[in-house]
């Protein structure tokens, strides 16, 4: 159980027990931190109760038994742990505010850096679990929401399917922040989109990447991108309003000639994109697609998304419904 005797702080769980989070640390020869050896999921909560907890475990499950990473914990485990760490520390929250849950899991301790070797007297130790939460950041997103974003491709590479297999979400991401910075010296406001070896879109660093043609949302296949859960939402929306949605490879040209685009991933939902390389997508504002499934995804959660993001900004009280 926690160790907090100040209930207005918030807790963090790490291997086994619940602590204030000012007491969690990780071992500086974790192999998360030597190797980035960490797979890793994020929730959103949505009136303080996490948003499609379910199918975030799944893929974190999924993702542990690609690695081999063996777990004390079980699915549903986690799930009640997360909704714990989520109530509480929701519980400190300004009245307009939402958390980003996060469940990550490293292969452990590395012996040889910790300075001894496993026996059988002193085992090498298991995975290190950890549970905690953020406050979102609607400041980060409004002006975006506002205008669109804008991406660049740099000429840092995705990592090929061949050395990692993308439908893992992990945090050996050195390769995206070579591309963030890249991007970064284009536009410091632009996001990395990156391209695969053969020139085909992929994702950015934190988002999906989808984009439309002939009113035909086109995304980039799975084979190279992570089949995100809130892409997944993108799909179940587009189905009930009778847009369609299709895999294929496509390249930059394909983007620039699209009549809209946009991201989707967690914190956010959905986000219009409306340059590539200082190019203007369609007419260079948020598209009437994109307007259409933020609107049907905010009726699905019951909050006006995007009052939400610019509101929340400006520190007023967002609706709760629409």
């Amino acid at each position: 159980m926690p160790t907090q005797a100040n209930n207005s702080e918030a807790i963090v769980y790490l291997n086994g027990r619940l602590l204030p989070a000012s007491q969690a640390r990780l071992a500086i020869f974790d192999a998360g931190v030597v190797m980035g050896a960490t797979v890793t999921e994020m929730t959103r909560t949505f009136g303080r109760q996490p948003f499609r907890l379910q199918e975030h475990l799944d893929r974190l499950f999924r993702s542990l038994r690609y690695v081999r990473f063996a777990l004390g914990e079980s699915k549903e485990d986690l799930a009640r742990i997360s909704h714990e760490v989520a109530a509480h520390n929701a519980a400190l929250l300004p009245e307009w505010g939402e958390l980003g849950l996060i469940q990550f899991v490293t292969a452990g301790e590395v012996s040889a850096y910790a300075g001894f070797a496993p026996t059988a007297d002193r085992p090498a130790a298991g995975c290190t679990v950890c549970v905690h939460t953020f406050p979102l950041g609607w400041h980060l997103w409004a002006e975006k929401m506002r205008r669109g974003a804008h991406l660049v491709t740099p000429s840092v590479r995705h990592v090929p399917p061949q050395c990692v297999d993308p439908k893992i979400k992990y945090r050996s991401r050195m390769h995206y922040y070579l591309a963030e910075q890249e991007a970064k010296l284009v536009d410091p406001a632009a996001s990395a989109l990156l391209l695969d070896l053969d020139g085909n879109v992929t994702e950015t660093s934190a988002a999906n990447f989808l984009f439309v043609e002939r009113g035909t949302i086109v995304s980039p296949t799975t084979r190279n991108t992570l089949p995100g859960v809130s892409r997944a939402v993108v799909i179940e929306l587009a189905a009930q309003l009778g847009i369609g949605f299709v895999e294929r490879d496509s390249q930059t040209y394909h983007v620039i000639n699209a009549d809209e685009a946009f991201l989707t991933s967690t914190p956010y939902c959905l986000m219009p994109v409306t340059r590539i390389n200082g190019i203007p997508i369609g007419d260079g504002k948020p598209g009437p697609i994109f307007r259409r499934l933020l609107d049907a995804w905010s009726q699905l959660v019951g909050v006006d998304i995007e009052r939400q993001i610019l509101e929340g900004a400006s520190e007023k009280r967002p609706p709760t419904g629409k």
